[in-house]
C-alpha cells in the first residue's frame, strides 16, 4: 500500500515553492496607480513627439505594459488621449462639484473660472493645444479625442449648472442660458492666439489674472439683475 497517498486538494504555494495564500487579483489601489502611471507616460510622449508620431508600442514599452492592455482599457490611441485629458481635467474640478455647489453664482463661477484659467494656461496644456492645432486637420481622431476629453465635458458641466432652477433664478429672465457655456469659456480663454504665438514665460501671471477678473465682471454685468 502506498504510504503517501496523493492529497485530494492542491495547496497554494508562494513564489519560493512554500505553501501560502493565492496571489489573487491585484488590489484596486495598485491597479489605479498603474493606470495613472500609464496616463502620465502617455502624456509625456504625446507632448514630446506629437500625437501622430507616438505609437502605442512606444507608450506600452515606456510604461511597461502590453499593447493589448491599452486596447482593452482605452480602445486605442484616441481613447488613451481622451483618458489623459479627462484625468487632468478631473483633478482640477474634483474639489467642489458644480452640480452640488449651493454658493451664490458669482462665487461658484469665480472659482471655476480661476481654476479653468490656471489649467488652460499651464505650459503642458498650451503645448498640447499646439499639437492639436497642428495635427488635427490631417488626423480627425485627434481633434475628436481632444474635444471629447476636455472642452465637451466642461461645457456639458456648465450647461447642467446654468440649467439648475436655483441658479437660473439668480440671473435675468431674458438671459439665453444655452449660450452661456460657450460665452463663459470665451471669457476665460481671452486672447487665445496670443497665448499660442508667444514663447513661454513672456506674459506675467499677475497680468493675466487681473485681465480675467475684468472680463468676469463684464460676464456678471451681462447675466445678473
Amino acid at each position: 500500500m502506498d504510504k503517501h497517498p496523493a492529497p485530494t486538494e492542491t495547496t497554494p504555494q508562494d513564489a519560493a515553492g512554500c505553501p501560502g495564500k493565492s496571489a489573487g487579483r491585484p488590489k484596486a489601489a495598485d491597479v489605479e496607480a498603474r493606470t495613472q502611471e500609464l496616463l502620465h507616460t502617455a502624456a509625456s510622449l504625446f507632448l514630446k513627439n506629437g500625437y501622430t508620431k507616438t505609437s502605442l508600442e512606444s507608450i506600452a514599452r515606456a510604461a511597461h505594459v502590453a499593447v493589448r492592455t491599452i486596447y482593452v482599457k482605452f480602445g486605442g490611441k484616441a481613447g488613451l488621449l481622451h483618458a489623459v485629458l479627462a484625468a487632468k481635467r478631473d483633478r482640477f474640478f474634483r474639489s467642489q462639484p458644480m452640480s452640488t455647489d449651493m454658493r451664490p453664482l458669482r462665487e461658484v463661477i469665480g472659482d471655476f473660472a480661476r481654476q479653468m484659467h490656471e489649467l488652460i494656461n499651464s505650459q503642458e496644456a498650451v503645448d498640447m493645444q499646439r499639437i492639436v492645432l497642428a495635427e488635427a486637420p490631417t488626423n480627425p481622431e485627434l481633434g475628436d479625442a481632444f474635444w471629447n476629453g476636455g472642452p465637451r465635458q466642461t461645457r456639458e458641466m456648465l450647461s447642467r449648472y446654468f440649467a439648475r432652477p436655483d441658479v437660473r433664478a439668480q440671473m435675468r429672465p431674458d438671459v439665453p442660458v444655452d449660450l452661456l457655456p460657450g460665452y463663459l469659456m470665451s471669457i476665460i480663454c481671452g486672447e487665445q492666439v496670443l497665448r499660442f504665438m508667444r514663447p513661454s514665460g513672456t506674459t506675467r501671471a499677475e497680468e493675466t489674472r487681473e485681465a480675467l477678473e475684468r472680463r468676469l465682471e463684464l460676464f456678471y454685468l451681462g447675466i445678473l439683475p
